[in-house]
């Protein structure tokens, strides 16, 4: 699986040279900024449009973070467009001192690469989200983020990574990193573009445990 990060540069500009099939292109916040709905039902921008366009130039996958609004009501998101379509709009679930609103539902994407669940942004602090993303089934999880100013994403993403057996890619303004399935960090750059080759590997474990009560259920 390559992983193609651009954690800044503007979204129009990546088509160039750009011949990479099978891939998935994930993009930090910087390379759309803010996208309004209304305007992109009006034709006005075509924010959407060249990430599809670039989705099947690459006749892969595209991630792209982006701040939404919705008549004024914005929203922390990723856009997932695929081999020319677009498939969904993932938001950020957490609201961390209201900087912006949030939404609701997480999604695990089926494409042709494999399954891709995709935490936005700040969702990558809590670890329910990454457990659900998991437990459907994510062969990868994606998160597009904003600025990177310390460890602290890299901390969580290989905790992460080691207790739920799936990697983390995360694509950040000024810094771009992997974490791997055992907890190692597979690749980290402040590149603002970087290719990765990224091995998909599934492990399963047996774990039992007893719990009290439960006296009058059985199964």
């Amino acid at each position: 699986m390559t992983v193609r990060l651009v954690g800044r540069g503007r979204l129009g500009d990546l088509h160039d040279g750009c011949t990479i099939t099978e891939e998935i292109t994930l993009c930090s916040f910087d390379c759309m900024g803010t996208v309004s709905y209304e305007q992109e039902l009006k034709g006005e921008s075509d924010f959407f449009e060249k990430a599809t366009r670039l989705s099947k130039q690459t006749k892969g996958v595209v991630v792209c973070g982006c701040v939404t609004d919705t008549r004024g009501m914005k929203r922390k998101s990723a856009l997932v467009a695929e081999n020319g379509r677009l498939i969904g709009i993932s938001d950020m679930t957490h609201s961390v001192d209201g900087e912006v609103g949030c939404g609701a539902g997480l999604h695990v994407y089926d494409t042709k690469i494999g399954r891709i669940g995709v935490a936005v942004a700040d969702d990558i602090a809590f670890a329910q989200v990454v457990d659900c993303l998991a437990n459907c089934g994510s062969d990868v999880i994606l998160c597009p983020y904003t600025q990177v100013t310390d460890m602290t994403p890299q901390l969580l993403m290989r905790a992460y990574a080691y207790l739920y057996g799936v990697p983390i890619v995360l694509c950040g303004v000024g810094y771009s990193m992997i974490a791997e399935a055992d907890g190692g960090l597979a690749f980290a750059t402040p590149q603002n573009t970087a290719v990765f080759s990224l091995d998909r590997r599934k492990e399963y474990h047996l774990v039992e445990t007893r719990k009290r009560g439960l006296l009058h259920f059985h199964g």
